[in-house]
């Protein structure tokens, strides 16, 4: 016998979870959610990382250089250990946005996952460029 979630539609299961999820985060009369695979972190059907059944996420590597891509898989739904797929890439800036661009497009997500992602991957990149302290500038004492 299949699982009882896998027989319910997106919408469905977001009926349920809308509310009522772990995940959710209600600040500054807006309501966040930390669930994995949402890219925007805000609680909403288009951006659920549970319900769908391809999604993309991006995380930060666990050395600090580079991105890690998450995918959902289509297949094997009924088997979570194995319906992730971790992409990691630890290239320059553009290289590593083009590489998120095309894995997006060539499996054929959704479109409006691309945008959120790329925004994502540059927002983890540029946090883990080392920060340069700038000298203050000071004026040379006058001699009198």
């Amino acid at each position: 016998m299949r699982p009882l979630c896998l027989k319910m539609s997106a919408h469905l299961q977001w009926m349920v979870i809308r509310n009522c999820s772990s995940f959710l985060v209600k600040r500054n009369h807006r309501i966040f959610s930390t669930e994995p695979n949402n890219l925007k972190a805000r609680n909403s059907f288009r951006y659920n990382g549970l319900i769908h059944k391809k999604t993309v996420g991006v995380e930060p590597a666990a050395d600090g250089k580079g991105v890690i891509v998450v995918l959902k898989k289509r297949a094997g739904q009924r088997k979570p250990a194995t319906s992730y797929e971790k992409i990691t890439i630890n290239k320059n800036s553009r290289s590593t946005l083009s590489s998120v661009r095309h894995i997006i497009r060539k499996n054929n997500y959704r479109k409006d996952l691309r945008m959120a992602a790329l925004r994502r991957a540059s927002a983890i990149l540029k946090s883990q460029k080392p920060v340069v302290v700038k000298k203050k500038r000071t004026r040379a004492a006058k001699t009198a």
